[in-house]
């Protein structure tokens, strides 16, 4: 584990060798040095939330694939490039399944049960931060790129424009999209405690919904995701 750990640095430039040479040079080193100095013990816990999963597959793309299979996928590259960095983690679900209660019997209850218990589970872990992951769809094809959304207090806010910046500038120079409050999420709006929902792609665009299946995007969505968190810590003291 201390070899991992020693050398995790060496792993993520590795992964970040896929972005441009500018990118390298200007997100890739920085994220190296971030995550280096922040290897200790964190006080905090990362809970990650693969959206959806068992019956409730979420959106399918434009190829049939369900979004909870990809949501898990790149939640489990983040888990492990988390702990790499050696932060403590938890995850809602690490398999295709629903997180409903035994009682919960028609669709619509295990559904109600199952956004329950992920509260629950997010709100008993101390010093929690949330980061759930999802896939947007539209029914115009034409559009694509990731974007953040939090829950309408501050330290969400700050999060969420943290990954937002990070997830714009590694994934996409082009894409403009801002993080945003949404006031109907019920995950968002129940956990006590800093939260992000990520839509990693447009699963209606076919060549970023190709894209999003392969295991070289996923780990750059994930390197993405760590480099918006080191921001954000970095900023507040309180919890790093």
């Amino acid at each position: 584990m201390w070899f991992i750990k020693r050398y995790a640095w060496v792993y993520l430039l590795a992964v970040l060798g896929a972005w441009a040479f500018s990118s390298l040079l200007s997100g890739g080193v920085r994220l190296a040095a971030q995550v280096a100095a922040m290897t200790e013990s964190k006080p905090m816990t990362i809970v990650l939330d693969p959206g959806h999963g068992g019956a409730d597959g979420g959106a399918v793309s434009c190829s049939g694939a369900l979004e909870s299979g990809l949501n898990l996928e790149i939640s489990l590259r983040l888990n492990d490039l988390l702990h790499l960095a050696g932060y403590r983690t938890r995850m809602t679900r690490s398999t295709d399944v629903s997180i409903h209660s035994p009682e919960a019997q028609t669709v619509s209850e295990r559904k109600i049960s199952d956004l329950r218990n992920r509260v629950a589970l997010v709100n008993e872990t101390d010093h929690a931060l949330l980061i759930s992951i999802h896939q947007n769809f539209f029914e115009q094809p034409k559009y694509h790129g990731a974007q953040v959304f939090y829950a309408p207090e501050r330290s969400s806010e700050e999060l969420a424009e943290a990954m937002q910046a990070a997830l714009s500038s590694c994934l996409d120079p082009d894409n403009h999209r801002a993080a945003k409050p949404d006031r109907t999420v019920y995950l968002l709006q129940n956990v006590h405690c800093p939260a992000a929902l990520i839509e990693c792609g447009f699963l209606s665009n076919p060549p970023e919904e190709q894209r999003l299946h392969t295991a070289q995007y996923q780990k750059q969505i994930a390197c993405a995701v760590l480099s918006g968190l080191c921001d954000y810590l970095a900023e507040r003291t309180d919890l790093s």
